[in-house]
């Protein structure tokens, strides 16, 4: 039941229909807004989100041989994760929770597939923009602040280049569907808390399982490029193939999935 003024309730909104009503709602805005703001925000989110992959080659130079493997892998899945806190508890506009949240109007014949094919093209090009700058700023200031080496981003960054392409887009569809599930999450927490924890939760799962994120990888393989131990094609390749994974990921396992049984449950 909605309260007095007619609002819903914090039931309500929490419930499978009220999470669909508050993802149609947010996509819809999103869809609509002009592309100049939402490619600043964009640049925003690949900015912010290169924070995890900068603590992670700093985490790598303070273990140095000294943090036994489980520990320094927990530090890192933890350190990956602060990026996708700045983002999405920031507001920021981050390309793999809109394969999921910009796809639910289209679905509900609320918006068209031109609407979503720009909002994605803007979204996901100023993400690999700020990803890209700020690569390029944490390898000229890391090693000269002496927080971090070549040998640290080179251990951030090849384990994402070293799979053959079935491997690399089947881990690139898990880490889509997880984001899939953490736009889905957000929606339902009540409280900054708890939503908090729900991005961390996730995000530490992708970092842990070191699953194929295309703009957290875009910076971590970046790290690489820019000093000189990943070539330019491997670099390409990885996205090519983390993007379309994280694309279908987030499309047929969340958005067609949670619409499709929300949506047939009578609601």
């Amino acid at each position: 039941m909605s309260d007095a003024s007619g609002a819903p309730t914090a039931d309500e909104q929490a419930s499978p229909t009220g999470i669909l009503s508050q993802q149609l709602q947010e996509g819809l805005n999103e869809l609509e807004r002009p592309s100049g703001g939402l490619a600043l925000s964009g640049v925003s989110a690949g900015l912010d989100i290169g924070f995890g992959p900068l603590l992670m080659a700093v985490l790598v130079s303070l273990a140095a041989g000294e943090w036994s493997e489980p520990v320094l892998e927990l530090a890192l899945a933890n350190a990956y994760a602060v990026g996708f806190l700045f983002v999405v508890i920031g507001r920021s506009e981050l390309f793999t929770e809109h394969t999921t949240l910009a796809v639910l109007p289209v679905l509900d014949g609320l918006a068209g597939v031109r609407s979503l094919a720009r909002l994605w093209g803007v979204v996901f090009g100023a993400n690999v923009v700020g990803g890209t700058v700020f690569a390029g700023l944490a390898v000229l200031v890391a090693p000269e602040y002496g927080i971090a080496d070549a040998s640290a981003f080179e251990a951030v960054a090849t384990p994402l280049v070293a799979h053959s392409a079935v491997p690399l887009f089947a881990g690139a569809v898990l880490a889509g569907w997880l984001m899939g599930l953490m736009s889905w999450l957000v929606a339902a927490a009540q409280e900054t808390i708890s939503r908090a924890f729900f991005v961390w939760l996730v995000a530490a799962t992708i970092g842990i399982a070191h699953l194929p994120h295309c703009i957290a990888g875009n910076v971590e393989v970046l790290l690489g490029v820019f000093s000189g131990v990943v070539s330019p094609a491997e670099y390409a390749r990885f996205l090519a193939f983390a993007t379309a994974g994280n694309l279908l990921g987030g499309v047929v396992f969340v958005s067609l999935l949670k619409y499709s049984h929300v949506v047939r449950g009578g609601d």
